[in-house]
């Protein structure tokens, strides 16, 4: 089995960006201005390795047959790496590709859960594919807020810069859905409230924002905070003027 690590001149700890650095640098020296065309056969390999291990799923899978014939256990070693945030960012986005979720969600939640910044130790495509897979298993086992809390961090990035790009609708459409339908009965007012609150700024159309503040000012409400329901409900309205379902609020607020 070829060591695709070796021909790019990286470990097998090397990020996705270690990893860009080197095929680049390998790639200039393998030019046929500078390898003639003597180096059209290693420059075949260096892509093949490039093409794997810039490449999560198929990476993982290469890492899964390849350390085990060198002799070398990768998952156990990550999971024995228990101080190195780094390590365990590795080993969630491991375990999800491997369909161990619960193992993942362990792993995740003994560094933190939601406190847990694996943007810090990952790159940033890795963390994207690995904290949306992550918010997937979690919605599936009803840990509604945790997947909540992942799903608005991911919107965030993708605002600022796309990579989800199309699938990136998905990703809204399961926003809005977990927050229409599942949410407010797994979480306190309070917890509730800000939620809400945190989906104000991500650059959701005003008919969405005016349905989340309506939701506010029926919660504070029942919680008989009426003057915040009252200022919160007319932002609604601000929004969307011909927000629906606003009678009994109407009512209870004097509106």
């Amino acid at each position: 089995m070829e060591d695709y690590y070796a021909l790019l001149g990286v470990n097998g700890q090397a990020s996705l960006q270690d990893i860009k650095r080197a095929f680049r640098s390998q790639a200039k020296r393998l030019h046929p201005d500078l390898a003639g065309t003597g180096g059209a056969e290693e420059m075949r390999k260096l892509l093949a390795a490039y093409e794997v291990l810039s490449d999560p799923e198929r990476r993982f899978a290469y890492d899964r047959v390849f350390f085990k014939r060198a002799g070398f256990d990768y998952p156990r070693f990550l999971r024995e790496q228990t101080e190195d945030p780094k390590s365990q960012a590795k080993l969630i986005f491991f375990e999800l590709l491997h369909f161990a979720a619960e193992e993942a969600i362990a792993v995740w939640r003994s560094q933190g859960g939601v406190h847990f910044a694996m943007d810090r130790y990952m790159d940033r495509e890795d963390w994207m594919d690995c904290a949306f897979l992550l918010a997937e298993a979690l919605e599936e086992r009803r840990c509604y807020y945790e997947a909540f809390i992942l799903m608005v961090s991911l919107v965030q990035a993708e605002r600022r810069k796309p990579y989800f790009k199309h699938f990136f609708v998905d990703l809204e459409g399961s926003l809005k859905e977990l927050v229409r339908l599942r949410l407010k009965a797994s979480v306190d007012p309070e917890t509730y409230l800000a939620c809400m609150d945190r989906l104000l700024g991500l650059g959701f159309p005003p008919k969405d924002e005016a349905r989340w503040l309506r939701a506010m000012a029926e919660t504070l409400a029942r919680l008989g905070r009426i003057a915040p329901a009252q200022r919160v409900f007319h932002e609604a309205l601000n929004r969307d003027p011909r927000l629906s379902n606003t009678a009994r609020l109407r009512r209870k607020l004097g509106v």
